[in-house]
């Protein structure tokens, strides 16, 4: 009984150790290039994603100062401690893109951008853009 309490225990610590956040480098930064807030676009919608001070790397790849990117459209930052959601307004790019086109409904919208770890997990801290507000015509 005392080694299956012991296993436990360190299975518990291993799995533990491994849950914190990837340390972010030191002046790390994501950034829209392109839509500017405040703009008028028209679909589809072009958005191009720019990172400083790490690289962009997909995501299962371990790699020191890396990470990939994810947009957030039109909701909240998610847990900065978990796995960074993934639906229509949380979109992966796990493959290391830097842009893409979205077709999005006419109106006002919000943009913001998260980069994530090999395991799709804000680093620490997290590195994540201002939130912009576009409308599409």
């Amino acid at each position: 009984m005392k080694q299956i309490v012991y296993a436990v225990a360190l299975c518990l610590f291993t799995l533990t150790s491994f849950a914190g956040n990837t340390p972010a480098p030191a002046g790390a930064q994501v950034y829209f290039l392109s839509p500017q807030d405040g703009g008028e676009v028209t679909n589809p919608v072009t958005v191009r994603f720019g990172l400083s001070g790490m690289g962009v790397a997909p995501a299962g790849t371990e790699k020191e100062n890396t990470g990939h990117h994810h947009l957030i459209i039109d909701a909240e930052l998610p847990d900065v401690n978990a796995p960074i959601p993934s639906n229509d307004n949380y979109r992966h790019f796990g493959g290391g893109q830097t842009e893409v086109s979205l077709e999005l409904a006419p109106g006002q919208h919000t943009l913001q951008l998260l980069v994530g770890d090999m395991l799709h997990i804000p680093h620490n801290p997290p590195i994540m853009s201002d939130k912009i507000t576009i409308t599409v015509k």
